[in-house]
């Protein structure tokens, strides 16, 4: 035991001094075990080269977030309770599901997204929280299914993950608090909740809602698997000849509307990135309106399954038939370089024809 006084500072440099000692101590192991260490070499991919599935747990507060992830990992790794408030800080936890490197992030519970007068660590939190969200592939936004309907604060949270590009799947927890029955199941209050979503957030049409208890643990095995799926639509990219021809029959059954009195034409779609999937359509006009935008966008979401994820559609005005319109120089004449370079090209051997006779002469 080492005798200190936290207010004088007696005794702190005898901790310091300790603990270099065993961080020296430390990293002698470390380096006497990693030249005994033989690693045999073996064809594919180790769990360290896969790039872990970043999941962002988010919600409001006193949901059960900090429990899903004790019921995940099947240990206490954070601290639960009935007293809101309990998670402060992002504590991020890698683990391996199925062969699957997953990086959990619990959050602190979000009353509200804009800042506080009265409170500048739950600001913190709440910034953490958002960083957690921005960083992460996939988003799970816990719900209280106790309350029955989707609140403000939830909707807003909703938004903020589709704005920043992210895949979303709803957690409907606490399902064991609801009395379900041959004729009300867990499956139709999901239905519920995913209609709520759907008449505020048209984009989140059909997303996906996992019901479950994590007291009880019913329904939790479900949620890494629409977890990883999610992920793997979220970062799909698909041909440019599968886009050509889905854009082509959607044309044909919905031709594109006269904008400023020309009649748009979709011309091509290639697609610019994933992780969110990004396409752009070149047509005649620069702009296409709203309302024809979400038609395509919900045509796309149908035709290639990519609901619960923000599917971003632009439109780019290519270029004309000649690229050459409107160019006011001067053109004509044959060779390189057109009739002015024809003539300067003369004018220099008349130059030399004229040099070599002064020379000769």
């Amino acid at each position: 035991a080492i005798p200190i006084s936290a207010l004088q500072g007696d005794g702190m440099a005898d901790i310091a001094i300790l603990i270099e000692q065993l961080k020296a101590e430390k990293q002698k192991r470390e380096n006497d075990a990693s030249n005994t260490l033989e690693i045999e070499p073996f064809a594919g991919f180790s769990n360290s080269d896969k790039k872990p599935l970043q999941i962002a747990v988010i919600g409001r507060q006193n949901v059960g977030k900090s429990t899903l992830v004790n019921t995940l990992l099947g240990n206490d790794r954070v601290l639960t309770g009935p007293t809101p408030g309990l998670t402060r800080d992002a504590i991020a936890v890698e683990w391996t599901w199925e062969d699957e490197v997953v990086q959990l992030v619990d959050t602190a519970g979000i009353r509200k997204l804009t800042k506080r007068m009265d409170d500048s660590i739950e600001d913190m939190s709440v910034a953490d929280a958002l960083r957690a969200m921005k960083l992460a592939e996939v988003a799970v936004l816990v719900l209280d299914a106790e309350a029955m309907y989707i609140q403000r604060q939830e909707l807003a949270l909703c938004n903020a993950v589709i704005t920043e590009g992210r895949a979303l799947v709803i957690a409907a927890n606490k399902m064991d608090l609801l009395e379900m029955s041959d004729e009300y199941t867990p499956q139709d209050f999901a239905d519920g909740v995913r209609e709520q979503i759907e008449s505020r957030l048209p984009i989140l049409r059909k997303i996906p809602i996992v019901p479950m208890s994590c007291l009880t643990g019913e329904g939790v095995p479900d949620l890494l698997p629409t977890l990883v799926d999610a992920r793997n639509r979220w970062s799909r990219t698909f041909p440019t000849g599968v886009l050509n021809r889905w854009l082509r029959e959607v044309v044909t059954g919905a031709p594109p509307p006269v904008v400023e009195g020309v009649r748009a034409k979709l011309k091509y779609i290639i697609q610019t990135k994933g992780r969110p999937p990004t396409f752009i359509i070149f047509s005649n006009v620069a702009e296409l309106p709203e309302t024809y935008l979400r038609y395509l966008t919900k045509q796309f979401q149908d035709s290639f399954q990519l609901f619960g994820m923000p599917v971003r559609l632009m439109v780019q005005k290519s270029a004309k038939r000649n690229p050459y319109a409107g160019d006011k120089r001067r053109r004509g004449g044959f060779g390189l370089g057109g009739r002015d370079a024809r003539i300067q090209r003369r004018n220099e051997e008349l130059r030399k024809k004229r040099q070599r006779k002064e020379s000769s002469s």
